[in-house]
C-alpha cells in the first residue's frame, strides 16, 4: 500500500509555533464557518502535525488556542448544548501509524479488537438531527463539541434526512451534510445567477448553504448518517437497546428508520476482523474514490462493539476507539497564471488553465481543464486568482472556483479569442462550446490521426508524421481522400519506399472493411465515442438508417438523451458530403450481424 503520510511542518522556535497556531486557528474558523479557508486540507494537516510535534517537545509552552486540544470546528461558536459531546477524530496517514493505533487501543481495552467497522470519511459538515417521537424538530452543528449552532431552518432542504422517521422514536441521528458533485455544480450556477461568488469546493458550498437564512433561493444538499444515539427523554427500554448495539447494528437500525447512510453507495460501511482486512478496505476505497459522486477525504475505522468503545473511552477532543485514516489530498490551492486556447480535432476551441505547479496525490499539476468560455464566466475566474484545483485518480484536473477571499485587486480579466487561434477563421459561439467555423478542416491532422487510431479504423502505418506529410503535400483534404490514394502518389513522398507504400495501401484496404461502428467512431461525432458508436451502429445497422434518424429516433439508442440526440443528428447532417465520399470510395457502411429497426408501414387494404 502506498504511504500516505502527510509530513509535519517544521517549527523551529516559539515564535514560529505561535504563528502556526494563529494561522491554523484562523484557517479552521473560516473552514468550519463557510469553507473559505486560505489553506487546503493537506497544508492544514501539516500545520497541525507540526504544532503537535513542537508541543510534544515543549509541553510547558502549549498555547490555550492550539488546535491540537480542540474538537474540529472548535473556533465556531454555538449556543445549543449537545446532550453527548460531539467529538471529532484523530488522524493517521499510513499503515504503520494505523497499526500503532490498533496496538494502543488493544492495550487500553485489554485485548485485541475483534471487529472493526470501516466506512468512508465524508467531506461534509457534521450535524446532529434531533427527532422527537419520530418528528425532526432540530438541527445543530458540531460547534466546539459541547454546543453547536441551531440550523433548524434547513429542515426540509436536505436529502436523506426525513422529516418523519419510520417509527415514532425519540433519538438523535448524527452525520454529515454535504453536496454531491452534481449538487455543487447546480449550487454554483444558482449562486452566480443571483450575483454571488461561486463556492470554492463542495464542502464550502454545504457549510455556507446550511447556515444561510435569508437567501432568495435554496439548493439541495445530502445527508449521510454515521451515528444513532438516545436522547435524555428517550424511552428507557429503547435507550438501553441502543446503548448495547454495535456500531454496524446502529447503522442498520438508522436505515430501517429511513435515514440515509453509506449503505447504498459504492463504498458501503463494512465490518472486518483484522488489521490487514482494514488496510485492504482502505485501499479499495482509495481506488474507488475518483468514481464517487461525492467527496471523501479518508476512511473512518471504529471498534464496532459497544463494549470495546466503552472500555476505550474518549478524550476531550476525540474518542479513543475510532480513527480517521486520511487519504492524500485531491484539492490544493494554487494560482491561475494563463489561459491557453486549443483547437481540437472537430474544431472545438477549448480553454486550458496554466497553473503555478502544485503536487496533488503524487502528481505535479501544471494544467487544468476549464471546459468552455461560459464556465470561465460563471466561475468568475481571473488571471492571477488563487484557485482550488481538484484531481482524483486519473481524472483530468479541474478548477473548482477562485478563492475570492485571497484576491488582492491585481487580478486581470481573462480575454476570450475573437477569431480561431489556430487558423484565424470566425468562431461559432452559438453553443457553450465554441467552435471554429472551419470545423474538422481547421485541425485536419488531429482529425485524421484520430480516425486512423486503434479504436477507430486501425490503419497501421498511418502515424502522426505520415498524416502531416499527406496533408502538407495536398494529397489529403479529408478522411475520404485517404481511400483514393494511389501507389504512385505515395511513392512520390519523401522516405516512402515500395514496401512502406504497399503496406499502407493494404492497411487502407483493410480499413475499408471495418464495421460501421468503427467508421462512426472515426468520424468523431461530438458526444460519441467507441462505446456510443457501437450502440448506434448496432441499433440502426446501416449508415442510411443512422442518417435518416431524427432526434426522437436517436433517443432510442441506450445512453442518448434529449440533450445529446439533436446535436448528434445535426452533426451527422453536416457530415453528409464526407460520408457520401467515403461510401463512394468503397468504405463499408453496415454493421455485421445487426438488424435495422422495424419501420412502421401502412397497409393500403386496411385503409378501406
Amino acid at each position: 500500500m502506498t504511504d500516505m503520510t502527510t509530513p509535519a511542518a517544521v517549527i523551529v522556535d516559539a515564535t514560529a509555533y505561535a504563528q502556526a497556531v494563529e494561522d491554523a486557528v484562523k484557517a479552521s474558523a473560516a473552514y468550519y464557518a463557510d469553507g473559505t479557508s486560505p489553506l487546503d486540507d493537506e497544508t492544514y494537516d501539516r500545520f497541525v502535525r507540526g504544532i503537535a510535534a513542537w508541543e510534544a517537545d515543549h509541553p510547558d509552552e502549549v498555547l490555550p488556542d492550539s488546535p491540537t486540544g480542540k474538537v474540529a470546528g472548535g473556533s465556531v461558536e454555538g449556543d445549543v448544548p449537545h446532550t453527548v459531546a460531539m467529538l471529532s477524530l484523530d488522524n493517521v496517514f499510513s499503515p504503520e501509524e494505523f497499526t500503532a493505533w490498533t496496538s494502543s487501543l488493544a492495550r487500553r481495552i485489554g485485548h485485541d479488537v475483534a471487529c472493526f467497522s470501516v466506512e468512508p470519511k465524508l467531506d461534509g459538515l457534521a450535524i446532529a438531527a434531533r427527532y422527537t417521537r419520530g418528528h425532526l424538530d432540530r438541527l445543530i452543528t458540531r460547534g466546539d463539541g459541547t454546543a453547536g449552532e441551531d440550523v433548524s431552518h434547513a429542515i426540509g432542504t436536505i436529502e436523506g434526512l426525513p422529516r418523519e422517521l419510520a417509527e415514532p422514536v425519540t433519538v438523535e441521528v448524527r452525520g454529515e451534510v454535504l453536496m454531491t458533485t452534481a449538487q455543487f455544480e447546480h449550487a454554483n450556477e444558482v449562486r452566480t445567477v443571483h450575483g454571488g461568488q461561486p463556492f470554492a469546493n463542495p464542502r464550502g458550498a454545504a457549510a455556507g448553504t446550511l447556515r444561510a437564512r435569508e437567501r432568495a433561493y435554496t439548493v439541495p444538499m445530502t445527508f449521510f448518517g454515521y451515528g444513532l444515539l438516545p436522547r435524555p427523554d428517550t424511552e428507557p427500554e429503547l435507550a438501553g437497546r441502543l446503548g448495547e448495539l454495535a456500531h454496524s447494528d446502529l447503522m442498520a437500525r438508522a436505515v430501517g428508520l429511513g435515514v440515509n447512510t453509506t449503505a447504498t453507495t459504492a463504498v458501503p460501511g463494512i465490518t472486518v476482523a483484522t488489521v490487514d482486512q482494514v488496510l485492504a478496505r482502505v485501499q479499495e476505497i482509495a481506488v474507488l474514490r475518483a468514481e464517487l459522486p461525492f467527496g471523501i477525504d479518508g476512511i473512518v475505522i471504529k471498534a464496532d462493539r459497544a463494549a470495546d468503545q466503552q472500555a476505550a473511552g474518549s478524550g476531550s477532543r476525540a474518542p479513543r476507539w475510532a480513527i480517521a485514516y486520511k487519504l492524500p489530498a485531491v484539492e490544493k490551492i494554487t494560482r491561475l497564471l494563463q489561459v491557453e486556447w486549443n483547437v481540437g480535432r472537430t474544431g472545438i476551441i477549448a480553454p486550458r488553465a496554466v497553473l503555478e505547479p502544485v503536487t496533488i496525490d503524487g502528481a505535479t499539476i501544471t494544467y487544468a481543464t476549464l471546459h468552455n468560455p461560459a464556465d470561465i464566466t460563471r466561475r468568475d475566474l481571473r488571471l492571477g486568482d488563487h484557485v482550488m484545483v481538484h484531481r482524483a485518480g486519473d481524472v483530468i484536473p479541474r478548477i473548482e472556483a477562485p478563492v475570492a477571499s485571497l484576491r488582492t485587486g491585481e487580478e486581470q480579466a481573462i480575454v476570450f479569442p475573437e477569431v480561431c487561434p489556430r487558423c484565424g477563421s470566425a468562431i461559432d459561439t452559438s453553443e457553450q462550446r465554441w467552435r471554429c467555423t472551419n470545423g474538422r478542416n481547421c485541425h485536419l491532422v488531429a482529425a485524421l490521426s484520430y480516425a486512423a487510431g486503434r479504436d477507430q479504423l486501425d490503419i497501421e502505418g498511418l502515424g502522426h508524421t505520415r498524416v502531416v506529410q499527406l496533408v502538407e503535400t495536398g494529397l489529403v483534404a479529408d478522411l475520404a481522400d485517404l481511400f483514393t490514394l494511389t501507389r504512385d502518389q505515395l511513392l512520390g513522398l519523401e522516405r516512402m519506399g515500395a514496401t512502406s507504400t504497399d503496406n499502407l495501401l493494404a492497411a487502407l484496404g483493410t480499413a475499408k472493411d471495418q464495421p460501421l461502428s468503427r467508421v462512426l467512431c472515426a468520424l468523431g461525432v461530438r458526444g460519441t465515442g467507441r462505446s456510443m458508436s457501437r450502440r448506434i451502429a448496432r441499433y440502426f445497422a446501416t449508415m442510411d438508417h443512422v442518417r435518416a434518424a431524427d432526434a426522437e429516433t436517436m433517443q432510442q439508442v441506450e445512453g442518448i438523451g434529449p440533450e445529446k440526440a439533436p446535436s448528434i443528428v445535426a452533426e451527422l447532417a453536416e457530415l453528409t458530403p464526407l460520408i457520401d465520399k467515403l461510401a463512394t470510395a468503397g468504405v463499408n457502411m453496415t454493421e455485421p450481424g445487426a438488424t435495422p429497426p422495424a419501420v412502421a408501414t401502412t397497409d393500403a387494404a386496411d385503409d378501406c
